[in-house]
């Protein structure tokens, strides 16, 4: 299967335009391009008989804040008449849209959406690009590694109002006694020893 994979690597790095690179990565076959070459690419992979990959199983991105071009696009798709998998990657910034597949595979709506609502990464044709697992409401983009970890929002159910609420988020931290003992140091007596320990006690604390 290996040998098969990596003969798969090298037909896609030498035979199809768009390619920038292709190589076998921990057993799988991964293809990098760039966007202009990206829709090309993508019908050749789906409609060429040697590699026939007829389904788009998902798109998901990737966030490297530290390279100009942060987002990473990946692509994993299937050939369910050969058999084999095909990782696709495109990068891409904040500002350039990437093309929309969906016009080759038309449930990539759906993972989309998904990208551009956890990412904020926009698709050039893509028909529809409402939130799909956020509020309709709600700022910014989740799954960026700048996004604050308590979001800029919260939301309750406001029993007055009979609504939900949207509020600033308020760090409030109430004072707590922490215990920074080990559970087993912390834990001197255990439920049914409470005589033992006060036996115990007492033997320790002797009169002088």
């Amino acid at each position: 299967m290996a040998a098969r994979l990596a003969a798969l690597a090298a037909l896609l790095g030498a035979d199809f335009a768009g390619v920038d690179g292709a190589a076998l990565e921990s057993g799988e076959v991964v293809v990098r391009t760039n966007r202009g070459a990206l829709l090309g690419l993508m019908g050749a992979l789906r409609d060429d008989a040697r590699t026939r990959c007829e389904q788009l199983i998902d798109c998901c991105g990737v966030d490297f804040p530290e390279r100009a071009e942060r987002f990473e696009v990946v692509y994993n798709l299937l050939s369910v008449s050969l058999n084999h998998r095909v990782r696709v990657i495109v990068s891409t910034d904040e500002a350039s849209p990437v093309p929309s597949v969906s016009g080759i595979w038309p449930c990539a709506t759906w993972w989309e959406r998904e990208v551009w609502d956890l990412f904020g990464v926009t698709f050039a044709g893509l028909a529809d690009h409402r939130r799909i697992l956020t509020d309709y409401g709600f700022e910014g983009h989740p799954l960026r590694k700048d996004f604050p970890l308590t979001g800029y929002k919260e939301v309750r159910y406001d029993a007055e109002r009979k609504q939900v609420v949207y509020e600033p988020v308020k760090l409030v931290q109430d004072f707590r006694n922490f215990q920074f003992l080990s559970p087993w140091e912390a834990v001197t007596t255990l439920p049914g020893d409470e005589k033992a320990h006060l036996a115990r006690l007492a033997a320790e604390v002797k009169p002088a």
